[in-house]
């Protein structure tokens, strides 16, 4: 059994059983599946988002893995992840408990408990309207340029999403923003995987994903290459030279996965 209890849990969790007691929580439930439970509680008047694990069974994990689709087998991908972006100076959310127990699989309880972060807004709600309005030129940059650098970190820092969208940055809005003043967090990790160094297969997934999430806010040739400059760190030249049949396949999955959801809408 592993477990991690910082305040106010630690204490309020004192010789109680923990996986218990986060089964206990009560607050605004924003995903119920069998094996997976997430919500939004208050504890001594603060906000917090918990994620329980119960395990998918064997069942649900071969169909995963026939479908070729890693599955979430609980919370240890979210804290692992959180740890690794933390220690590399990618911002994110704060864990504050962590559990993890039983040894298989299948049926495994695990959970993670993180501080809300708010006031925030993520970033597609954001750009909704950029296409007709665009924002201030010096903001877009801004804004561009820190969600390049993070996912550059990110994937030097051996993390790749799984779930790389532009909704899964969140902005803070507790000041005003500003070009010189605007702080982003990464947010939802439970599918992220964890290594010493993020394969070329993986670290190109989150890339056409970031960019599918992007092609509807007015983006820019002179945008796009901002966005590759702060991202790769290199002169622009050499990544145009480079990187460029990985900039041709770019364009053609998130174009491809933009048709698709054309066709399907949130079905995709």
């Amino acid at each position: 059994m592993k477990l991690m209890l910082a305040e106010p849990f630690q204490s309020l969790w004192a010789g109680k059983d923990a996986f218990v007691a986060v089964e206990a929580l009560q607050g605004k439930v924003y995903r119920e599946l069998e094996g997976r439970r997430t919500l939004r509680a208050e504890v001594d008047g603060r906000g917090y988002f918990v994620k329980i694990h119960r395990g998918i069974g064997w069942g649900e994990i071969v169909k995963n893995l026939l479908s070729a689709k890693l599955p979430v087998l609980g919370a240890r991908q979210e804290w692992l992840a959180i740890r690794r972006l933390t220690e590399a100076g990618v911002p994110t959310m704060t864990a504050v408990a962590y559990g993890e127990r039983g040894g298989n699989p299948a049926r495994q309880h695990s959970f993670i408990v993180t501080e809300e972060l708010a006031p925030t807004t993520d970033l597609e709600q954001l750009t909704l309207g950029w296409a007709t309005q665009p924002p201030q030129p010096r903001l877009k940059r801004a804004l561009l340029e820190e969600v390049a650098r993070m996912t550059g970190t990110m994937h030097r820092a051996g993390v790749n999403h799984r779930d790389c969208y532009i909704c899964h940055f969140l902005l803070h809005t507790d000041r005003p923003i500003t070009a010189d003043d605007l702080r982003l967090s990464l947010i939802d990790l439970h599918r992220a995987q964890v290594r010493a160094a993020t394969p070329r297969r993986w670290r190109n997934k989150d890339l056409a994903a970031l960019y599918f999430s992007a092609l509807d806010i007015g983006l820019t040739r002179g945008d796009k290459l901002r966005f590759l400059r702060a991202y790769f760190q290199r002169p622009l030249r050499d990544i145009l030279r480079d990187e460029a049949r990985l900039l041709a396949w770019l364009q053609r999955k998130a174009d491809k996965l933009y048709a698709r959801k054309q066709r399907y809408g949130d079905a995709l």
